[in-house]
């Protein structure tokens, strides 16, 4: 089995461009069943924010994130300082999280994703939200889930073969989708990230570069990703009215390509996740100039680039 990082790379972004075509084409679409770009439309504002996932999007009860984790000017621990990518969105329509709300405020952003969750689990986590009261009009769910489920195939390795963990990555693509559509069946808006390729990692790079048998490993972990996102991709319900599509992937493909001032092979953190604050970085370094906080969580920076996206894409979107 030939792994091209170049092919794959191809592919992800014939997907990518496919779907922002179609997205692109609903929204004129949208517009000129209304009478045209002169018509008025009430933007979408969200009443709630319910948040599924893994490690990427989890808040722990004390207020502790897998990220850098900030301190004040006092050296005392400020759970709003460095947001993850959730606490982002909700920031911009005024909520707060139960796990990390100094203002005492009403909590109307919902934490169900998990630390070390897989796809199986935000299944899980939708069942759960359903049987604590479920959803109601206006509610926003943010989704991103698949780096764990990469992770555990991928240490499967060679106990099996590349092309049966290859499906088993679409397949839990697919699992995923299902559960976006899920959501989206019982009302609810939904802002979904394709995963961050793995092979971009630098879990990754240190793959590639210990291996003896001089396979290339990082490539391997993006075609697993790959393989995932692809389905992921192709199985959601693709209306613009329902479903937002994070391209999470393309732009971290952008960044490995030109990096600019981001360090993207490097973990910021000298201390592990959840523990790691801004006094346990690289001396001399910033969380927004690196990309990742350890060998596969994403730091401030690439937490950043992803809260971009997803305020972009809730903005942009017919909902």
């Amino acid at each position: 089995m030939i792994f091209s990082s170049k092919a794959t790379a191809q592919g992800r972004r014939a997907v990518g461009g496919a779907v922002a075509a179609f997205f692109g084409a609903l929204c004129l679409a949208v517009l000129a069943s209304c009478g045209g770009g002169t018509t008025q439309y009430a933007a979408f504002v969200p009443q709630r924010l319910i948040v599924f996932g893994d490690d990427s999007s989890y808040i722990d009860p004390t207020g502790l994130k897998y990220n850098v984790n900030g301190l004040n000017a006092n050296g005392v621990f400020d759970c709003t300082l460095e947001p993850i990518w959730v606490q982002t969105i909700a920031a911009v329509y005024g909520f707060a999280f139960a796990e990390c709300n100094p203002l005492a405020l009403t909590p109307l952003a919902i934490m169900r994703a998990g630390v070390g969750a897989e796809v199986a689990d935000v299944t899980a986590q939708v069942e759960a939200q359903i049987a604590a009261g479920g959803f109601r009009n206006g509610d926003l769910a943010t989704v991103l889930a698949g780096q764990n489920d990469i992770l555990d195939l991928y240490s499967q390795y060679p106990g099996r073969t590349v092309d049966s963990l290859v499906a088993e990555a679409g397949a839990r693509g697919q699992q995923l989708a299902a559960a976006v559509n899920r959501l989206v069946g019982l009302g609810v808006k939904v802002i979904v990230s394709d995963l961050p390729d793995q092979g971009l990692t630098p879990y990754a790079i240190l793959q590639r570069a210990t291996d003896p048998s001089g396979l290339d490993r990082a490539a391997l972990l993006t075609q697993l990703s790959t393989a995932f996102n692809q389905q992921l991709g192709v199985n959601i319900i693709i209306d613009g009215r329902y479903v937002g599509l994070v391209q999470s992937e393309l732009r971290f493909e952008a960044i490995a390509r030109t990096p600019g001032t981001f360090d993207i092979s490097d973990p910021l953190c000298t201390a592990p996740l959840p523990k790691c604050t801004t006094a346990t970085i690289v001396p001399g370094a910033t969380t927004t100039s690196y990309l990742w906080a350890d060998l596969t969580h994403l730091a401030t920076g690439g937490q950043a680039q992803l809260s971009t996206l997803a305020i972009s894409r809730i903005r942009g979107n017919p909902f």
